[in-house]
């Protein structure tokens, strides 16, 4: 099943009429994208998007064969005109399918917002899933029982990664499924960062015109299997950690900063963080690792170690001067780290790991803070050294410094 990517982009398309944003203004030659449009086999046509006729033909196609056109999703502003010798644009009601000539069956996927999914079964038996602008899949996820998972997904992955995790856990999308990532909007900046964020989904997106063939092997980006995400203080850090994992099911989310009796500005860190994990998550509140990481099960997104470090010189009694002068909290810590890096090395599960990069700025006034100052730069040096991929945010950007 051959299919052209007419549009890749949000309904306004990108850049956006008039928006003066910088991911609009960057948004120009090849990285601008027209209102999504799906055009299969030459038969079938998947939203009629304004100069629908027009991107054909610069995709080297044309649309005179084209025997259903379907809406996915409400198209507000001024309609549309339909090319002509165009069929009249329809929807099909939820849950029914039609047949169309050569083979080819399209049924319609309940979604949770106004609109319509299809799922389109080629003549070979190769599949794909359309979901429309800001969508997921309402009820069940996954295809007909029976039925193979999808060899292919286009979705709305950066603006609802939510649907994409259901997908997934439903088993309707699996490693082998090829997920394209369209109706990109103005969210992210085209180019270098929209390819990071998709590729930490384990999606990819292709311009405009492009042609792609539904059941062919391609190469789905792998998510790094440990990752360390460093950041000074409100540098969108752990929002970086959780944007990498947020398209996944079941994933354990390890506190390492426990409770705090009294402390209401704490306490609102805290719920902050609650409130932005997806509800499919599960919460471990401790500083004992190793375990976590010499076992099997979801990925694990830990945050952070700079308040593991805190519990661990807690436990060393590395925070007194008399007792740090003697030797023995230093060799503790020392052994403390070593044994949590190694647990990073043996580790079989996918880890995020987020930690504070710290001594960029003003010494510690007192000895046991730059104690903490060191311990912690050694600690994030051997954990970085265990990880396949490290990145730095700075002002709400992550920068790679590996992988």
């Amino acid at each position: 099943m051959e299919l052209t990517l007419l549009g890749t982009g949000a309904p306004e398309g990108l850049p956006r009429p008039g928006c003066p944003c910088a991911s609009c203004a960057t948004a120009v030659g090849d990285q601008a994208r027209a209102a999504t449009a799906l055009f299969v086999d030459g038969v079938l046509l998947l939203d009629l998007t304004p100069g629908a006729a027009l991107a054909a033909a610069r995709a080297h196609r044309t649309l005179s064969g084209v025997r259903q056109v379907l809406l996915s999703h409400p198209h507000d502003g001024p309609a549309v005109e339909v090319p002509a010798g165009l069929p009249s644009p329809g929807r099909v009601p939820d849950g029914r399918e039609l047949a169309l000539l050569g083979g080819h069956r399209v049924r319609a996927v309940a979604v949770d917002s106004p609109g319509t999914g299809y799922a389109v079964t080629g003549p070979g038996g190769e599949q794909l899933l359309y979901l429309p602008p800001g969508a997921g899949p309402a009820g069940p996820a996954g295809p007909p029982e029976g039925r193979p998972p999808y060899d292919m997904a286009l979705l709305d992955v950066l603006g609802r990664p939510d649907a994409l995790a259901r997908l997934r856990a439903a088993g309707a999308v699996t490693a082998t499924t090829d997920v394209i990532g369209v109706h990109v909007d103005h969210g992210v900046p085209p180019g270098p960062e929209l390819r990071r964020r998709l590729a930490s989904a384990g999606a990819r997106t292709v311009p405009d015109g492009t042609t792609l063939l539904v059941g062919e092997y391609h190469a789905v980006p792998d998510l790094p299997r440990r990752t360390l995400v460093l950041g000074g203080a409100r540098s969108g850090k752990s929002v970086e950690a959780e944007r990498r994992l947020e398209a996944f099911p079941d994933v354990l989310y390890v506190a390492t900063g426990g409770t705090r009796d009294g402390d209401r500005d704490w306490a609102d860190r805290v719920a902050l963080h609650r409130e932005r994990r997806p509800a499919s998550w599960r919460t471990a509140e401790t500083c004992d690792l190793e375990p976590l990481l010499a076992g099997a099960g979801p990925p694990l997104l830990i945050d952070c170690l700079s308040l593991w470090l805190t519990d661990a010189m807690d436990t060393a009694g590395a925070w007194d001067d008399e007792r740090w002068a003697g030797g023995g909290p230093e060799r503790a810590l020392r052994d403390r780290t070593e044994a949590l890096a190694q647990a990073f090395r043996a580790t079989r599960r996918t880890v995020v790991a987020v930690s504070n990069e710290v001594g960029s700025g003003v010494v510690p006034a007192t000895a046991s803070g730059r104690r903490f100052r060191d311990a912690l730069g050694r600690l994030n040096a051997a954990v970085a050294a265990e990880c396949e991929q490290v990145l730095l945010t700075v002002a709400g950007q992550a920068v790679p410094l590996r992988g």
